[in-house]
């Protein structure tokens, strides 16, 4: 599994990303994975890999939290959780989908 949180400079959910999805693979007996973190600096490379937001997390070179309409930007990036918005996903949707991305990699 290959496992990416795309950033902007500077963005004050880089951390609480990095926190959450570090948690989550650990929770389900994936603490082998790592991932890395890539800075997106410029809209033309925003919008060549349909960055739609800081923190974004690709699971397999998908963000399985996309929203048809969302518009590439540099810009911060809201997540609908359980608990309301949220500027990381949630812990339990992260799990369900390093579940799913772990079973379809076996």
């Amino acid at each position: 599994m290959n496992i990416e949180v795309l950033v902007v400079p500077g963005c004050p959910n880089e951390e609480p990303a990095a926190d959450v999805l570090r948690r989550a693979l650990d929770d389900i007996g994936l603490r082998d994975i790592g991932f890395a973190t890539r800075v997106v600096t410029g809209q033309e490379e925003a919008e060549r890999i349909g960055f739609t937001g800081s923190p974004t997390i690709l699971v397999d070179g998908r963000d399985p939290f996309a929203e048809s309409g969302r518009v590439p930007g540099l810009a911060c990036r809201v997540y609908r959780t359980p608990d309301g918005l949220a500027g990381t996903p949630g812990a339990d949707q992260l799990r369900r989908v390093l579940k799913a991305a772990a079973e379809l990699d076996c």
